[in-house]
């Protein structure tokens, strides 16, 4: 019986006109890739209405698993995240409603962090092997990635429900990277490509 896997993206934010999460999300929706059907779903980038409509996209979907996606411009390697922290500081950075957030608990009751419930080893070894770059990431950040990662992580534990969620950043696509200066990047199909081959190992 095939599973269900709720893959999310994000729309553009701050000065990236695109976001190469929200094409991978789109392209690879109502796949089946390994034992999983993907559900994809884009949110917004706002601090509280990403995490909303993320909780009601688990809710509506039921998945099997989850995998949130974003982007890291800046960074040359696939990067499963380790670790979700219990903070909304986007350094000045203000999301897409212009709200700017300092030193914020994500949740004022809950832990200082989450650890990821994917098999990030695993999706490393896994992508190396196939000649795409990854390694384990030890953060984040504390703008709507690290937040989705957190209230993803935090739904399932005070839910006890074992189903494995977490986050993967990637890199710039080609397209992006045109419009920045000295960003590492990949084309949008290898970028796609590797969330297929981290998806095979769950």
């Amino acid at each position: 019986m095939t599973r269900k896997l709720l893959l999310t993206g994000f729309e553009p934010f701050l000065n990236f006109t695109i976001n190469p999460t929200e094409e991978i999300v789109k392209e690879l929706d109502q796949q089946v890739i390994g034992e999983y059907k993907v559900e994809s779903r884009v949110l917004p980038v706002d601090f509280t209405e990403s995490e909303k409509l993320l909780l009601a996209y688990m809710e509506e979907v039921q998945p099997d698993a989850v995998v949130c996606l974003g982007l890291a411009a800046g960074r040359a390697h696939i990067t499963p995240e380790r670790i979700a922290i219990n903070c909304k500081d986007a350094g000045g950075a203000p999301d897409n409603n212009g709200v700017v957030l300092q030193d914020t608990p994500i949740n004022q009751d809950g832990p200082d962090g989450y650890f990821s419930t994917l098999p990030i080893r695993a999706m490393v070894n896994h992508l190396n092997e196939n000649h795409y770059p990854a390694k384990v990431s030890n953060t984040a950040g504390t703008y709507l990635c690290n937040n989705v990662m957190y209230a993803a992580l935090n739904h399932y534990a005070a839910t006890k429900a074992e189903v494995p969620a977490g986050f993967i950043h990637i890199p710039a696509s080609h397209q992006l990277a045109t419009q920045l200066t000295n960003t590492p990047s990949w084309s949008q199909a290898d970028l796609t490509a590797a969330m297929k081959l981290a998806i095979e190992v769950m």
